[in-house]
């Protein structure tokens, strides 16, 4: 019975003396929370490049206007070789047409498509843009994924009966 005494009591000792903080870091004033350093967080910066304001542009869109009028013109842009533009009209008041994407085989999660607007001497009148964003919340995953999209870009109200051409060119794509 003596025997058995000791050996629960040895075991309680070093059970007690492994809760003490050896190993575990209990009870040292290093692992407090109150007194510890927040993990560091990575901090990205870009020093020589500037945050972006506004809308995305495409640099060619003040000399891309369409020799006629009527006409649609292409505006060059970073996605071109991603995609192929579908049947283009442009009636004074709207520029429609489609957009086939043609590198991905995934859903269109973002699409900007830039609208130039040019009076009769090609001058740049304005922009307009024509923005999808996938809403997940009526998305299903059924099914071939969606890679062509119909747009409708309708010329500002203080550029209506000015412009006489536009051209178009796609700022932002992204897919999966």
């Amino acid at each position: 019975m003596r025997l058995r005494t000791t050996a629960v009591s040895v075991a309680a000792a070093l059970a007690l003396a492994g809760c003490g903080g050896a190993g575990n870091g209990g009870g040292s004033a290093a692992s407090d929370p109150s007194t510890s350093t927040p993990s560091p967080v990575v901090v990205t910066s870009f020093p020589d490049l500037p945050a972006p304001t506004g809308e995305p542009d495409l640099p060619g869109i003040a000399t891309a206007a369409p020799a006629s009028a009527g006409a649609v013109g292409h505006i060059p842009g970073p996605f071109d070789d991603r995609f192929r533009f579908g049947e283009l009209a442009f009636d004074g008041e709207r520029v429609v047409g489609s957009l086939d994407v043609t590198t991905d085989v995934s859903d269109l999660l973002e699409l900007q498509v830039l609208a130039g607007f040019y009076d009769a001497s090609g001058a740049l009148l304005g922009r307009g843009r024509y923005t999808h964003h996938l809403d997940e919340g009526t998305h299903h995953d059924e099914g071939p994924p969606s890679e062509h999209e119909e747009f409708t870009i309708v010329v500002p109200k203080r550029l209506r009966g000015q412009a006489v051409s536009a051209a178009i060119g796609v700022p932002v794509l992204v897919n999966e």
